[in-house]
Order: C-alpha cells, then structure tokens, then sequence
C-alpha cells in the first residue's frame, strides 16, 4: 500500500467486530461539488421506520445514480470546451473530488462490520488517488516556471520598432525562444520518466495495456459484500482512473501506450461484465466519456505525444508564431516606411497573443494547483472520518 505522507494509519486488528457503529453527520460539503439540484444525502435519506435492508438499497440506488447523472454532465461539459482545455480539467479534478466524499458520506451510512476488510480496501484506493494526484501536482507544477521564461521574451519585445534595426537584439530574443523551446521539450521528457516510474504501479488503465474497464472482482456476490459497499467503491475506482487517465493525458504526458489509442467502441466481454455487475446506464456513460475522448485525440493528432492541456499548446504555438515574425524580420532588407509599420504591428499583435495564452496558463494552472491541495486535504479528512467509525464507538 502506498500511504500518504500524513500520519493517520492505524492498525484496527485488534477492534472486535460485534461493535455497532453510531451515527455521524454528513461529511463537509466541497467546493467542487456539482452545482446541479441533485443531491446525494437527499437521496439518501429514509424515514425512522424503514428497514435498515431498505436503506441500504435505497442508499446504492441513489449512488449508482448519481455516478451515471455525474458522468453524464462531465460529457455535456467536453461538448462545450475546448479539447483537454483548463476548463474542462477543473471540472474533471472536480468530479474526482466529489466522487471521493461522496463515497464518505455512504459509507457512513451502511452500517459496515469495524475492521472488516473493506476499510483495507478503502485505505488502498484513497492511497492510490493520493499516489496519482501528486504525479499531477509534480507535472503541472513544472509549467510555472514557463510563464517566467514568456513574460521575459515578451519584456525584451516592448519596441519592436527598435528590432527592427536592430538585428542584433532580434537574435538575442531569438535564442531566449530557442532556449524556452529546449526547456519545453525537457519538461515533457521528464513529465514522461515520472510517468513511467510511478504510474505503472498504481495499475491505472491507461497503462494496465487494456481497453477495458476491468472489474478484477469475478462475481456480484463479491460486489454486494459489506452492504454493497465494494462494489460502489470498485465502481467508483474505475471512474477514478478513467478520470486520473484524462487528467494525466492533459496535464503530465499522453503516450500511445494510453488506452484512449486504439479505442474502437465496440463493446466487448469485459464490457459486458460490468453490465451485468453494475448499472447499465452508469457504465455507458462511464464508456461513451471514454470513447468521445479517444475520438478526439485521434482527430487532433494521429500519434499524439506529450502534454494534450489546450493552453499549453495554444501558448506553445503563439511562441512559435512570435518567432516565425522575427526570423522574417531578420531576412528582409530594409523596407518602406509604411511596410516597417506593419511589421511593427504583426510583431504586436504576436506578443499580444503570447502574453494572453500564457497568462491564461497561469492561472490556470495556479487553479488545478490549489484544488489538488484541497483534495489531498479531503483525502486524508476522509480516511480519518471511516477511520473513527472503528475507533471511536468501542
């Protein structure tokens, strides 16, 4: 098990299992929470006299729901956004989050046996997300030494009436984009060694060499143990990992190694498997996400390798575009007064461009930043709350 650096771990061997459980409030509300009218602990809730059996399945139905009603709005979002754009990763990450507290919150409310296995179970899955969510914090964190290196070109670039007699100045702008060029493929090539030293390990799919969701349980009895609590939470680690997969695509690094190459759509044996373990419409949108995104990489580049994040490409190629104008200036000879102007004015608008995509970056970034350190907070706030329901009810 891979354990957080957070000291929260504790051996319940020793709990009896005779132990009842009380009850607890409801966990802490993200802010990443969808904004939609749906609500998970309404649909949750029983009156006194019902049967805890009836809890129980109303308890499931109302999660599998919401996982098919989530993923359903995570796919309406892709429609309207840009490909691999910050906007849609931030709704990505913020279904990520949601998903683990609402996992919290019903397995409050299942009356699970203290230390039975499905808190290992749990520890190991919110160690993974704790795993994968620092390999994004490490590759996304890298980018915000480029804006540094853009704004200082842009700085260089406030006359571009002086570059244009002045050759020399022109090169030496011209070897600080050829240097940020060589920076941006090292970052890419060590977003791709961190890939595949820590990704592999934690068996997402993208790296696992399979086009499937693989469900690894072999039964629904085997899904329907601890008051059905395994199987929400196998469900809930296959949309994790589709998730991670697209947030590791956009943000570290994309491979053709990823299972979004070479998706064909077509449902197969395993596809089936989890149909007939978990809800259909759950597991076809779970599938048609997954395939509208192997659609459009496909489209966007036949053999697309490293990082997929809009913003970062559109301010690469602003970059490349600002360089193409100056090399031009540089293999003119001197020109009429009223051509010089308009040169002055391409070169303007180029760095007009730069500074826009890559303060937009920044931000963006900055944004992604600050919600990966909420949820390693809610990780480890999670594991604590089911940690507890053992240790403070003896």
């Amino acid at each position: 098990m891979i354990t957080p650096n957070k000291p929260i771990l504790l051996s319940l061997s020793y709990i009896p299992s005779h132990i009842k459980l009380s009850s607890f409030p409801p966990l802490f509300s993200s802010s990443s929470s969808s904004h939609h009218s749906y609500t998970l602990s309404s649909q949750m809730a029983t009156s006194s006299s019902s049967s805890s059996s009836s809890c129980t399945a109303t308890s499931l139905h109302g999660f599998y729901h919401f996982l098919s009603h989530e993923l359903d709005d995570l796919d309406h979002a892709f429609l309207s956004s840009d490909f691999m754009s910050l906007h849609f990763l931030q709704k990505v990450l913020s279904l990520l989050r949601t998903l683990h507290s609402q996992l919290i919150q019903l397995g409050q409310r299942l009356h699970l046996p203290v230390g039975g296995k499905w808190l290992d179970e749990y520890m190991d899955e919110s160690s993974r997300l704790w795993e994968a969510s620092q390999v994004l914090k490490s590759g996304i964190s890298r980018m915000e030494v480029f804006h540094v290196e853009a704004s200082a070109i842009a700085s260089s670039l406030q006359d571009p009436h002086f570059l244009r007699f002045n050759p020399r100045a022109s090169r030496r702008v011209l070897r600080a984009i050829t240097d940020f060029e060589r920076n941006v493929f090292g970052l890419e090539e060590e977003n791709r060694s961190l890939m595949n030293t820590r990704i592999p390990p934690l068996s997402l799919l993208c790296f696992n060499g399979g086009s499937s969701m693989s469900t690894g349980m072999g039964s629904t009895s085997k899904l329907n143990a601890f008051n059905g609590f395994r199987g929400v939470l196998h469900a809930v680690k296959n949309i994790s990992s589709l998730l991670l997969m697209i947030l590791l695509c956009g943000l570290v690094y994309c491979w053709p190694e990823s299972s979004f190459h070479g998706s064909n759509g077509i449902e197969n044996e395993e596809d089936q498997h989890q149909r007939t373990m978990f809800s259909s419409s759950f597991v076809a949108s779970m599938e048609r996400l997954k395939q509208r995104v192997a659609n459009e990489i496909e489209r966007v580049d036949v053999q697309p390798v490293g990082i997929l994040l809009f913003e970062f490409r559109e301010a690469k190629a602003a970059m490349e575009g600002l360089k193409v104008e100056l090399e031009k200036g540089l293999e003119e000879d001197e020109e009429e007064e009223e051509e010089e102007e308009e040169e002055k004015v391409e070169i303007e608008e180029k760095i007009e461009r730069l500074n826009s995509w890559f303060g937009s970056l920044r931000i963006g970034v900055d944004a992604i930043i600050g919600q990966l350190d909420d949820f390693f907070d809610e990780i480890v706030e999670g594991r604590k709350k089911l940690l507890d329901m053992c240790t403070h009810n003896r």
